[in-house]
């Protein structure tokens, strides 16, 4: 290649004109050097690197993986099975591409709310989020119930080259929307509306298994499922009315047993309170009888034994001390009558004859 460029294209000008070129109807045209800028006597090498950067500038040859994302190298149309982890990557242009593919955790919420919002990026996406309307379900008696749910999940990274090649770019709406709804009217149509709300938990664990066991069921398990949340049940208002009505009734029945109980409970209290008392009774009663009976049991003894120690001679002694007791009674009152009464069986009796009435006394041996 010559050294001057310049001289070269004027060489290769028809007509030895600088300035102009004909064209078929023979009318001139400008013809310009795409080098004429360029300065005389630059390096041949310098010209090549500079379009090679050119080039590089233009074509893009490499491309960067965001962390949280997967590279899907394409060449001629042939997915690569390896997945491009974060970082610079470089490809051969017209022959190669490469996609960026998100592996970050995604949100899909199904509900008729409208003031959740998703944000302002995008209306169907953003990040990662989805919103679609709740899930219309049959259910046992052919009513119509809406169910919110809320699904997260994220693309597995070291199988996306091959799921995307697979399922496309709709992959979300194959795998995750359609299996959910598959197994929401599956599980739910199995109850009748009066029933869900009864079985929330039962029916929220039902479907979060039975959406994992789909999903990861799939060849290479494309999809990692985080969660799979039950929000609200939304029934149609005669039935909502309806259980409110029988939730009301129930919970007055509930309070009236609570009071029956406790006026139960009340009575058993009271009961058992006479119960003590009685029991007190008896007891203080049985234990004055035992008194009464330990007493005269006692007091037999004692004249059991006063008995057994009387003699004839003990007896005559008692007799003799009575005796001069009513002697000493004759030196006050000499007037006095006295009685007596042989043997000591009756009391010897006087009677005072000086008063205006007669006195009789009873006088005991001591």
């Amino acid at each position: 290649m010559p050294a001057d460029m310049n001289d070269y294209f004027k060489k290769k000008k028809p007509g030895g004109n600088t300035n102009q070129n004909s064209d078929g109807n023979g009318r001139g045209r400008n013809f310009e050097n795409p080098l004429n800028n360029v300065p005389k006597g630059l390096p041949s090498w310098a010209i090549i690197l500079g379009a090679i950067i050119l080039a590089l500038v233009l074509l893009k040859p490499f491309t960067i993986i965001n962390s949280g994302e997967v590279g899907i190298k394409v060449t001629t149309g042939k997915f690569q099975s390896e997945p491009l982890m974060p970082g610079l990557h470089f490809f051969i242009p017209l022959l190669q591409k490469v996609i960026p593919v998100n592996t970050r955790v995604r949100l899909i919420t199904y509900t008729n709310d409208s003031s959740i919002a998703l944000g302002d990026r995008y209306k169907g996406f953003e990040g990662g989020l989805r919103k679609n309307k709740a899930i219309p379900v049959l259910d046992r008696r052919g009513l119509t119930v809406n169910i919110d749910l809320a699904v997260q999940y994220a693309l597995k990274a070291e199988s996306a080259p091959t799921t995307i090649a697979k399922w496309g770019s709709s992959w979300e709406e194959k795998i995750i929307n359609s299996k959910v709804r598959e197994v929401v009217r599956d599980v739910v149509g199995k109850y009748t509306a009066e029933q869900l709300p009864e079985m929330r938990n039962e029916i929220a664990s039902a479907i979060q298994t039975k959406v994992r066991q789909s999903v990861e069921s799939l060849p290479n398990q494309p999809v990692i499922l985080s969660s799979v949340e039950l929000r609200n049940i939304v029934l149609p208002p005669k039935i909502k009315e309806k259980i409110e009505q029988v939730q009301a009734a129930k919970q007055e029945v509930t309070i009236a047993e609570q009071e029956k109980e406790k006026a139960k409970q009340l009575a058993q209290k009271e009961a058992e309170i006479a119960k003590g008392i009685a029991e007190k009774n008896r007891i203080e009663a049985q234990g004055h009888a035992d008194k009464i009976r330990i007493e005269a049991q006692e007091q037999a003894k004692a004249n059991r034994l006063i008995s057994d120690s009387l003699t004839q001679a003990l007896l005559e002694l008692e007799q003799i001390k009575t005796q001069a007791k009513f002697n000493e009674a004759l030196k006050v009152n000499k007037d006095a009558q006295i009685f007596l009464t042989p043997g000591g069986s009756v009391p010897n009796i006087w009677v005072d004859a000086k008063g205006k009435g007669q006195k009789a006394a009873s006088v005991t041996a001591e």
